[in-house]
């Protein structure tokens, strides 16, 4: 194409971008050289661009100059490959802004399927965001892909770096684009874009792209000051929260690592009169929604949130970040500070490490692709004329839900494996355990988790550190950070808000909600259990101190019945825990229906002194017999992180005997029975040590455990 054909061209995509962002709007260099590779060459790019700097634009604008039917051609409709449904949402409004009519397929919307297919077939769609577990649902793939394929004027590749597993968000489903890419007519333009990708996330991405542009920019953020707040304890940082969060400008998000304290920072902070909402992915879709609203028109103060709230949220004049509790890699966390500053001159970003933050990375990292003999068995198990869904491979494999699932998405995109309806087979196709990889990835995720704590004590510019992590040739001091400049906020917390966090965080008691259903599947196993549990079989509501996970009581809980803790008898604190726990219990809200009239104890090899000395302890406050314990004829159940239920029930399901002398207690008895244990993981040692308790004559069971796992 001639050069002044070029400049018809941008001149084109300049009034496509005053029409998307405003009169004033302009295209940056990069942004053309995108827009033209795509548009003009029709060429794959790859954009590797700093949060805020308009790749959405590219794309938006690409896509009206190859729909513009005054061209004499129309290209077919801009497919987008997109991670989450709120950037779906955000996405979908700024289109409409352009004129561009953007419509989504999803699982929130199955009923609308068929007609957004028919406009797709008569053009009148021009742009269709999927998310990319929608390439490998089987009707989806089966019946509407191969003609999007073949139809598709632009493939976009929003979060492109979940497409590599060094990234710090794989995704298995991101890698069926390879399918996709290989199915596309030749000269497709294919757009991935990115704000977080290191030199190697860059090669690997490029390369699974083919013969790319790659156009990659400078990843300072001249908006953002950064800064770092050493804080010793839980309850320090809710205090300073509690003391500083007003003297943050706008709103903002406060980040967690976990769901638990997601909950209890954000009940804590209403608490001291702030108007905040959390925000986890498993709160329902409709709070969510709700919570992201109220935040976006600045309702709220801040949106405690997990990483749930990451990729794609948009609020361009979003004043603040501040992460109670480090990311495990710098690159995690630049994304997610990159949700500020987009549209203000100042936005304070500060991080508050603690010192569970390494424990936590240590449980997330054990979720991680399984040992080569579970995967053989998976394999195995799905070599068989009829799928099996997953439920029905949880009896067969030991591994949790969420880690099977992941292992069955890695397999499908390696050929191993095939999801068609009714559940999963096996291909026959050889596939191979690929250890020198997945031990490189995991030498990958320590080097990043000790960047992280790098980034934490530095005394250089802590926004070239994050840049220079994330093999930006162009870092340089920024002048602003806490390190470049004086701090703007001190470590110090105010007595009261110390105190108020102290006492918030020291309230034991969390309620254990009894199980209700079997597991699936164990009758294929021998297990002769399957829909609802007996009513005369199971237990009452419960009460735990609190979860392992809990931000007041969890690292002493940890330091109990973790896997490396010693066994020794219950501390005075713990117990006059447990203690204020049966009192609230017996007094509070949700109260017993009746008070026990005996204490039985779920025996332990683990660790017989801590909960002996915990029945005991419990007896003697409540003035209650003690009658003996129940014990499992086979081991406490494997070390390390629980498997699936199915595994778990098949394990113990005939293991627990009511000794003959606890029987004959049981049946003199005229109330519950207080069961004692020290640590609820799974939760089906409980439900089965009541079983056979009920079985035996108790006529209720009251469980209290020290902690809950989670």
């Amino acid at each position: 194409m001639e050069t002044a054909e070029r400049a018809a061209v941008r001149e084109r995509a300049e009034a496509v971008l005053r029409r998307l962002a405003g009169d004033h709007a302009r295209l940056r260099e990069d942004q053309w050289r995108a827009i033209e590779a795509l548009v003009v060459d029709r060429r794959r790019v790859l954009c590797v661009q700093r949060t805020g700097w308009g790749k959405s634009a590219v794309y938006f604008v690409a896509t009206a100059l190859l729909r513009d039917r005054e061209q004499g051609h129309q290209a077919g409709p801009t497919v987008i490959v997109s991670p989450l449904l709120a950037l779906m949402r955000n996405q979908v409004e700024a289109a409409a802004r352009a004129g561009i009519r953007a419509r989504t397929i999803n699982s929130a919307n199955l009923d609308e399927w068929d007609e957004i297919t028919a406009e797709i077939q008569t053009g009148a769609v021009d742009v269709l965001l999927i998310s990319p577990e929608r390439l490998n649902n089987p009707d989806f793939r089966d019946g509407v892909l191969p003609k999007l394929a073949a139809t598709t004027g632009l493939l976009v590749v929003d979060e492109a770096h979940c497409v590599s597993d060094w990234g710090h968000d794989f995704r298995p489903d991101y890698r069926r684009l390879r399918t996709f890419l290989a199915e596309l007519p030749e000269r497709t333009p294919v757009l991935a874009t990115t704000a977080t990708a290191n030199a190697r996330v860059t090669q690997d991405v490029a390369e699974q792209l083919g013969d790319a542009l790659i156009l990659r920019g400078t990843l300072d953020r001249e908006s953002l000051r950064l800064g770092v707040l050493d804080l010793p304890s839980p309850a320090h940082r809710l205090a300073w929260l509690a003391d500083h969060l007003d003297q943050l400008p706008g709103s903002g998000i406060v980040y967690t690592l976990t769901v638990a304290a997601a909950g209890e920072t954000a009940e804590f902070l209403r608490s001291r009169g702030y108007p905040v909402a959390s925000y986890s992915g498993q709160s329902d879709d409709a709070d969510r929604r709700a919570a992201e609203q109220d935040l976006l028109d600045n309702k709220i103060k801040a949106l405690v949130a997990t990483s749930a709230l990451g990729m794609g949220f948009d609020k361009p004049d979003l004043g603040f970040v501040v992460h109670l509790g480090a990311p495990p890699s710098p690159i995690a966390y630049y994304q997610q500070v990159g949700r500020a500053g987009r549209a203000v001159e100042h936005a304070e970003v500060l991080l508050l490490p603690g010192v569970e933050d390494a424990a936590i990375w240590r449980y997330f990292a054990s979720l991680a692709f399984p040992p080569e003999q579970q995967v053989r068995a998976v394999l195995a198990a799905l070599h068989t004329d009829r799928p099996l869904s997953t439920q029905a491979l949880e009896p067969l494999v030991d591994l949790r839900r969420a880690r099977l699932e992941l292992m069955l998405k890695v397999l499908d995109v390696d050929g191993a494996v095939r999801r068609v309806r009714g559940g999963w087979l096996a291909t026959g196709e050889p596939w191979v355990y690929d250890e020198a990889r997945l031990r490189r990835v995991a030498e990958a995720r320590t080097v990043e988790q000790q960047a992280m704590r790098e980034y934490a004590t530095t005394s250089d510019c802590r926004m070239r550190y994050l840049r220079e992590r994330l093999d930006d040739t162009e870092a340089a001091d920024c002048g602003r950070c806490d390190r470049c400049a004086d701090p703007l906020f001190a470590a110090d917390v105010s007595t009261a808000a110390l105190a108020a966090a102290q006492t918030f965080l020291g309230r034991p008691g969390v309620e254990i909600a009894p199980k209700k259903l079997w597991p699936t599947g164990l009758d294929a196993v021998g297990v002769p259990l399957k829909g609802r549990i007996a009513p005369a079989e199971q237990a009452l509501p419960g009460r735990a101190v609190g979860r392992l996970s809990d931000l007041g009581w969890g690292g002493r809980l940890r330091a109990l019945v973790g896997p490396e803790a010693p066994d020794a008898p219950v501390p005075d604190d713990v117990a006059g825990a447990v203690v204020e726990v049966l009192k609230a219990w017996a007094h509070g809200d949700n109260p017993w229906p009746r008070r026990p009239v005996a204490v039985v104890a779920v025996g332990s090899r683990r660790r017989p002194r801590l909960l002996g000395s915990l029945a005991e302890r419990i007896a003697t406050v409540g003035r209650l017999p003690l009658l003996g314990e129940v014990t499992a004829a086979g081991p406490d159940g494997p070390a390390g992180p629980r498997g699936n239920s199915a595994q778990r029930v098949r394990a113990l399901h005939d293991a627990f005997t009511v000794p003959t002398d606890l029987a004959d207690a049981l049946a003199g008895l005229d109330g519950p029975v207080l069961l004692v244990d020290d640590l609820i993981d799974s939760g089906w040692t409980m439900t089965l040590v009541t079983r056979a308790l009920r079985r035996a004559g108790a006529t209720d069971v009251l469980p209290l455990a020290l902690a809950v796992a989670g």
